[in-house]
Formats: structure tokens, C-alpha cells, sequence
């Protein structure tokens, strides 16, 4: 199996400070990978984002915007989003290693990857950055894949325990894109209510799992294989992406989920599984994560679960949060209570 991990060192020079999104996640990444070497993963260069790729998702005044305040040395963007001298071409390249990996991925250049950047990506709205995030890595990836390989069906697996609030808004019409977030709720950005399900064509596409505190390993994995995976199997996606944040770890210190290294490892596996049998490829997006030795081991079991032949079991019990799940969507879903 043809494995690829994307990164380029810019994601050092988005400079944040004491922040907890800071350069020493990529540090932690790397060191864990090493000790492990690599997991077989061939590491790649990521390129910077085609301009008019980039476009298609973020006004070119917004662009703009974010490449001239990085020009002037940074400063604030929000309460919670910061740019450095650096962060534009972190940026750029953190997004050209997202579409970087959907063109391997389409291609038959790799049949897993990682792309593993900073700034991450999810919370960014079409013309506004938010919560650590610049650039849309994830939804622009998506919008390549549709504009330009001729997809019809993608989908989009956000497991990051903040809602990801830019790829459910940006998708929130469209039928091309089957949107899913498992997300700790209530917790910041405060969207990602089970309410919100798309609207218009999109209408049913996107799915928002909440979850209460302390939710952990168990029912995180009831929902892939009771919700996630049935939905990937009646949708038939050609190309599933992951945002893949690590916030939801019992370690981090932003959230208060209680998923460990193994959780992540049989979400991953039962992800895999259900994609090749629909014919998909699956790729991963770094998003958050900010305990950083925990960060590294997720990261880890995430790329050898996707790598690894044996998968995993599907078998969770199905809980509460299933039951309700699959009652809910099965207005546009019906294979769920089948």
C-alpha cells in the first residue's frame, strides 16, 4: 500500500506565540512519527495552493486581506486567531498539501495520506478566519475534487471536537458534499446543533452528531459504525476526507471528551473499511489537538489504522446517541432504521 504523509516546514513560521495552537504540535508529530519511523509513510513536500483553487471557496478580497496582514508582520484576527509574518505562506501550503493529497489520492499515487500542517482549517468561513483557522483546508481540497476530477460525491468526516462550523456552512447547499461532525456540545464555536441539517438541495447532507462531556471511546465509535458508516454505504462517496483534530482526547486541555489513542485508531479502521468498499480512497486533514504528546500517539494510531490490513471490528453497541441519530436522519437517510 502506497501510504503519504504531506508537510512543508512553513507550518514552523506560523508564528502564535504562547498559543495552544502552536509550532510545537508539528514538533510532537514529527517525533512521534520518527520513534516509529514513519509508519512506512513516504513524507512529501506540500506545495503552496493554486491561487485560483484557493478562490473557489475564499473571496480573492479575503485572500487578500489575510496575505496583507501577514505582509505587515500580523496581528489579531479575532479573539482567538492570530497571524505572524509567516502565516500566509503556512497557510497557502497548508491548503496546497490538502489538495496536494486529494490529487495523490485520485490520482493512484497513494492510497492513504496525511496531510499534516498548521494553521488547521475548519472553523474558517468563506471570508472570515476563526478559531486558529485561516484558510478552509479541508472544504477547499473537497472543492478541488469536485471542480476539477469530475467527483460528484464527497465526503467530509469531521471528528475535531469543536464543531466545524466553515465546512458546514460553506457545503451547507450542497448536495456534493455529505458533511458529518461528531462534536462535544455545548463547546465553542456554539454551532453544530442537531437541528442543522443543510438546506435547500443540500438539505439532509449535512449531519451533526453532538455529543454531551465526557462522552469517550465507546459511544465516538457507536456513532461511526451506527451513523457514519451506514450513511457512507447508502451515499457512496468517491473520496472520503477526514478532519482529523485530536482535541478530543482525554488529555487535551480545551475540551472535556474522553477519547484515547485506541478510540481513534477504530474510528479510523471502521472509516477505511467502509470506504474501500464503496470504492473511495481516504485521506486525513490535521485540524486541532493540544496535548502534545497525546496529538503525537493520535496522529500515530490514526496513520497506522489506515495502513493496517487486519481493520477493525464495527461492532460497537449501538447507545442512545445512535438510536436518536438514526431516527432523526432517517427523513433523508432511510437505510438507517432499515
Amino acid at each position: 500500500m502506497a501510504s503519504v504523509f504531506l508537510e512543508h516546514p512553513s507550518s514552523l513560521a506560523h508564528d502564535t506565540g504562547g498559543h495552544p495552537e502552536q509550532s510545537a504540535r508539528i514538533g510532537a508529530i514529527q517525533r512521534e512519527l520518527d520513534q516509529r519511523n514513519w509508519l512506512g509513510f513516504e513524507r512529501v513536500r506540500s506545495p503552496a495552493v493554486d491561487r485560483g483553487v484557493l478562490t473557489a471557496v475564499h473571496p480573492e478580497a479575503y485572500v487578500e486581506s489575510i496575505e496583507a496582514i501577514s505582509s505587515s508582520g500580523g496581528g489579531a484576527l479575532d479573539l482567538d486567531t492570530v497571524a505572524s509574518a509567516g502565516s500566509f505562506e503556512a497557510a497557502m501550503h497548508a491548503t496546497g498539501g490538502a489538495v496536494r493529497m486529494v490529487e495523490m489520492l485520485l490520482d493512484g499515487d497513494a492510497d492513504v495520506a496525511f496531510s499534516a500542517h498548521r494553521p488547521p482549517g475548519h472553523h474558517a468561513l468563506q471570508a472570515r478566519a476563526m478559531g486558529f483557522c485561516l484558510f478552509n483546508n479541508v472544504a477547499v481540497a473537497a472543492r478541488f475534487a469536485l471542480d476539477h476530477r469530475g467527483l460528484d460525491r464527497v465526503m467530509v468526516i469531521d471528528w475535531d471536537v469543536h464543531h466545524g462550523n466553515g465546512t458546514n456552512d460553506i457545503f451547507h447547499r450542497s448536495a456534493e458534499v455529505l458533511f458529518v461532525s461528531i462534536h462535544q456540545w455545548p463547546l465553542y464555536p456554539g454551532s453544530g446543533s442537531s437541528a442543522d441539517a443543510g438546506e435547500g438541495e443540500g438539505e439532509g447532507f449535512t449531519v451533526n452528531l453532538p455529543v454531551p462531556p465526557g462522552t469517550g471511546d465507546i459511544d465516538y465509535c457507536s456513532l461511526v459504525d451506527g451513523v457514519v458508516v451506514p450513511l457512507a454505504r447508502e451515499y457512496r462517496p468517491q473520496l472520503v476526507l477526514i478532519s482529523a483534530g485530536y482535541d478530543a482526547h482525554r488529555d487535551d486541555p480545551l475540551a472535556d471528551c474522553m477519547l484515547s489513542e485506541e478510540g481513534f485508531a477504530a474510528m479510523t479502521h471502521s472509516i477505511r473499511d467502509v470506504s474501500e468498499s464503496v470504492g473511495a480512497t481516504v485521506g486525513c486533514v490535521l485540524e486541532g489537538g493540544y496535548a502534545l504528546g497525546a496529538l503525537g500517539r493520535s496522529v500515530a494510531a490514526t496513520m497506522e489504522a489506515l495502513v493496517d490490513p487486519d481493520g477493525g471490528s464495527g461492532d460497537e453497541p449501538a447507545g442512545p446517541l445512535v438510536e436518536e441519530a438514526r431516527t432523526r436522519l432517517a427523513t433523508w437517510w432511510p437505510s438507517l432504521v432499515a
